[in-house]
């Protein structure tokens, strides 16, 4: 998988296709918009997504910890999409096998008591203020930080040739904030126009590339 850096702030992050974002000064890993449980949600509901799916997410937070070799995860909101079902125990499962500390900055959907977190080591905060950088899930404003966050599972739309297009989940970033896009299996995306001055990381299964965009695709800002 090919990666991407970038510099923000004098700090080093790398932009990785799973769609989580390492900060190296930190040794932190983000990850945002998981949504451990939708998976068996949708079963319990009658749709036919395979059994096996429900590993998915697990697999992938396990590759992108063995790559990065964090000493903080960060999950940026929206760890569990509802309330408790058996997906928590894979969960139990999971942490205990991670050695990071793991904080979790509570997103709309995380409605399962801190008080199960905080049973299995996991810090619960509203968000995460860290030299300058500000981590939340909602995309917030505050003087003097630059902001990471989630919820929106920006995607961008590419257009080929003829009628051709592909929808792409994405890194959107502007100039004091940068949305991370949904890591969990069928959370869905939301396409975002991006401004003259946005730039947008695109997200395939084995690399992360900047999307170039003609001047007439992008809007100019009010």
């Amino acid at each position: 998988m090919s990666s991407l850096s970038i510099n923000i702030n004098n700090q080093h992050f790398t932009m990785h296709p799973s769609g989580v974002l390492f900060w190296k000064e930190k040794s932190m890993l983000l990850i945002s918009d998981v949504h451990l449980g939708k998976i068996s949600h949708f079963r319990k509901f009658g749709a036919a997504v395979p059994q096996a799916a429900v590993q998915t997410n697990f697999k992938k937070m396990d590759k992108a910890i063995d790559l990065f070799q964090p000493q903080v995860i960060v999950f940026m909101g929206d760890l569990f999409h509802s309330a408790l079902n058996k997906e928590w125990q894979l969960f139990e499962g999971w942490v205990s096998t991670v050695i990071p500390e793991i904080i979790l900055v509570a997103g709309n959907h995380d409605i399962i008591s801190p008080l199960k977190y905080e049973d299995l080591g996991i810090r619960v905060v509203s968000e995460i203020q860290l030299d300058g950088f500000l981590l939340t899930h909602h995309p917030e404003e505050r003087e003097a930080c630059f902001n990471f966050c989630g919820h929106i599972h920006p995607a961008v739309r590419l257009q080929g040739m003829g009628r051709q297009s592909i929808r792409l989940a994405c890194f959107f970033k502007s100039a004091h904030q940068m949305v991370l896009p949904a890591f969990g299996t069928f959370t869905g995306t939301h396409i975002l126009e991006p401004l003259a001055d946005h730039e947008v990381y695109a997200l395939t299964e084995e690399e992360v590339f900047q999307v170039q965009f003609k001047a007439s695709r992008r809007r100019k800002r009010p």
